[in-house]
This record gives structure tokens, C-alpha cells and sequence, in this order.
């Protein structure tokens, strides 16, 4: 593996900005710290900077040469709203948030990338380093930047995205063409029945006895409806009725999940859901309704993109570090709003098995993707700064 001896030179002022940002998490569309951190930097480096889009977000663009080209270069900023149980010295300050996701490292490979590009400028063209608000949880932060004109304002011929990854060797890169990650939608399933005694059913019409029949129906969806060699995953992870033991509630309500690879399969799932609350209900007497919502897209990385992006990547670190064709994953990434409008990839860096950690000083649990006792790998810093660094140079060559 060839790291860039100028970003390796910088490691110890990279981990302390990552040290910092872990230390003062912020949730989604909140981060106004972490963005002022970002922009104070960026201006620093020379860098042309724009604030306030899509709420928190922050653009730096740096040009060089004449060249009419342009890549976008993102990394997520914001935390999660959950508790950390690591106690060494850069642990959350802001009880309750924690950068349990590696937001924290994405930041600040992006960052180095952009102090060794403005130093030293080897390429013709546009860099728009994208720092993005709200990613987790459904926000969306990636649409509110669109929102707000990101790519009308910062045209990108390409865009690429990168996230850490626990349980994969430390420093290597992975790479997936066509659908990647799965898409997140959740849904609220509402069944008004007729309340009563619970010792009198017959005057009722029992919201609890329709519900416990849809968690059958609805699983058909996945056995019966779907394509077998199509991927859907359908999670009902609450049911609410009642408050006393003697009382038929008059209503039940079904809460979840669904996540696909394509669209024609998240239409199939909504459409045949929306029949069977509504049929199954009227079968019992009482009404159904769903309301549907489609949080994040399938993430489909383009063919072209993927294949240069790797093809850079095993020019750089070696063909035994990099992987070109990782399985896909069900969990979700808003980065996928991006790919529907513009040409690029999303690929993942190896976080490690964990070693890394500081045994006394860190919780007892794996080291894993929003875990109270997650950390963000530093080693990785030099190796995700300069990846960025070297797609920059292979995709806006200098003449």
C-alpha cells in the first residue's frame, strides 16, 4: 500500500480533528459546530466556501487548470441520537449523541484530502468536497442539499461517497455495480374496529384479532407474492392496542419496515400491503389504513464509475486490498439520491476487527456500526485521504 507521505505526515493533527468531532457529536440538521469546524478549514486551505445548504451543509470547491470537468467528494457530519459507553478522553461530550456511525472519520478524510489538493492542485478541473447533515435516520440531508440547488449550483459530472466498515481487514476498499444497499421505507398500518366489553366480543369488532391476523397475511407478501430470486425484507417491529384487560380496544396499530433492492419490487410490496389492510379490515367488519412512507432509495452504484473508482483504488493500494465485488447490504443510505440524478459509486473502507480500540478505556461490546461502544479507526484516516486524492487526479487529469 502507497500512502501520500504528505497526508501520512499529517496524521496525528487528522486524528485530533477526528478526536474532536467524535467528542462533540451533533444530530441531524444540528450541526452547526461540526459545519463551522468544516467551513473554518476549508477557507483556511483556500478553498471557496458555501454554508447553510440544505440547512447544515457546507461545499468547498477548489479549482485548478482550465478544465471544464468536475467530481463531487462526499462525507456525512451528523451523529446519532444514542448513548456512548467508551470512556476514553475523545468520548461524547453531549450525553445522550455519539458518533456511533464513523461520521466523525468520513469528515475528516475528506478534510485531508482537501488540504493536500489545495496544497498541491496536480489536477485540471473542479473538486466540490460535499459535506452533508443528516444522513442518519431518515433525514435525508442528502435531498435537502438537493433541495436547496446542490447540483445546480455545484455541477458534478461525477459523485462518489465512501463509509468505514467494521469486520472488514483495516485499509482495504470494497466495491459493488448496480444495487448496493436496500431501500428504507417504514409504514404505519391503522385498523379502526368497535370497542367494548371484553366479557361481550359480539358487540365488538376486535381490532387485536384482525392485527394478529395481518402479521400472518402480510409475511405471504414475501413467500407468495415476491419473486423468489428478488430480495424484500418486511419487519413489523410494533403492535400497540389496548390499556386495560377488560376493554376490546377500538383501534390497532402496526408499525415497520420494507427494504428492497429495486423499485418494482418496493411498488409490488405497497400496492399488495395497501390490499390486504384494506380487504382483510372490511372481511371483519372494520377499516384499515396504510400510510406509506418511502424514506431513502435503492442505492445503485453505476457500472462505469465503479469499475474506474476500483480500477484507481488497485493501482493504488494493490489488487489484494481491494474487493470489486462485495455483497450487497439491506441497511440504507441517502447517498442514493445523489446516484438517481448523478453518475458515480459508493464504496466502503475496512474498519478492522476492532483491535484498534483501547481496551480499558473502551466498554465491553463489539466494535460495530451504531454500538454504544463503536470508535472510528484512525489508521484509516491517511488511507481514505489519500484514495480521495488519487480518484481526484485520475478522474480530472492535468493535460
Amino acid at each position: 500500500m502507497t500512502l501520500l507521505a504528505e497526508i501520512e505526515e499529517k496524521h496525528e493533527e487528522l486524528t485530533a480533528i477526528r478526536r474532536d468531532i467524535h467528542a462533540h457529536p451533533e444530530l441531524a440538521f444540528t450541526e452547526e459546530r461540526t459545519s463551522a469546524l468544516v467551513a473554518k478549514r476549508l477557507a483556511e486551505l483556500g478553498l471557496e466556501v458555501h454554508t447553510g445548504i440544505g440547512r447544515t451543509g457546507v461545499v468547498g470547491v477548489l479549482r485548478a487548470g482550465s478544465g471544464k470537468s468536475s467530481i463531487g467528494l462526499r462525507a456525512d457530519m451528523d451523529a446519532l441520537p444514542m448513548p456512548e459507553l467508551n470512556r476514553f478522553a475523545h468520548r461524547s461530550q453531549n450525553e445522550g449523541k455519539m458518533h456511533g456511525c464513523g461520521h466523525d472519520g468520513h469528515t475528516t478524510m475528506l478534510l485531508g484530502a482537501a488540504q493536500y489538493l489545495a496544497s498541491h492542485r496536480n489536477f485540471d478541473g473542479t473538486v466540490n468536497f460535499i459535506f452533508q447533515p443528516a444522513e442518519e435516520g431518515g433525514n435525508a440531508g442528502a435531498k435537502a442539499m438537493m433541495d436547496d440547488g446542490l447540483f445546480e449550483r455545484f455541477p458534478c459530472d461525477v459523485v462518489y461517497g465512501m463509509h468505514n466498515m467494521p469486520g472488514m481487514e483495516e485499509g482495504h476498499l470494497a466495491f459493488r455495480s448496480g444495487p448496493t444497499m436496500a431501500s428504507s421505507n417504514r409504514f404505519d398500518i391503522i385498523i379502526k374496529g368497535v370497542g367494548g366489553h371484553a366479557a361481550q366480543p359480539q358487540n365488538s369488532v376486535d381490532p387485536i384479532m384482525i392485527a394478529a391476523e395481518m402479521v400472518q397475511a402480510l409475511q405471504t407478501l414475501i413467500t407468495r407474492n415476491k419473486n423468489p430470486i428478488d430480495t424484500a425484507v418486511l419487519s413489523l417491529t410494533q403492535i400497540h392496542a389496548g390499556d386495560a384487560y377488560n376493554v376490546i380496544p377500538a383501534q390497532a396499530v402496526i408499525r415497520g419496515t420494507v427494504r428492497t433492492y429495486t423499485v418494482a419490487v418496493l411498488d409490488m410490496m405497497e400496492n399488495n400491503m395497501r390490499r390486504i389492510v384494506t380487504k382483510l379490515c372490511e372481511a371483519y367488519g372494520a377499516t384499515g389504513e396504510l400510510d406509506f412512507v418511502r424514506c431513502y432509495p435503492p442505492l445503485v452504484n453505476w457500472p462505469e464509475q465503479t469499475e474506474f473508482a476500483a480500477g484507481v483504488a488497485e493501482s493504488v493500494f494493490g489488487a489484494q486490498r481491494v474487493n470489486r465485488s462485495i455483497p450487497p447490504f439491506t441497511g440504507s443510505e441517502d447517498f442514493s439520491f445523489y446516484l438517481e440524478k448523478v453518475p458515480g459509486t459508493y464504496l466502503f473502507i475496512g474498519n478492522g476487527d476492532g483491535a484498534h480500540r483501547m481496551d480499558i478505556y473502551h466498554g465491553m461490546g463489539p466494535c460495530q456500526l451504531h454500538n454504544s461502544n463503536y470508535d472510528f479507526n484512525d489508521a484509516l484516516l491517511p488511507v481514505g485521504a489519500t484514495y480521495w486524492v488519487k480518484l481526484v487526479e485520475a478522474t480530472l487529469p492535468k493535460a
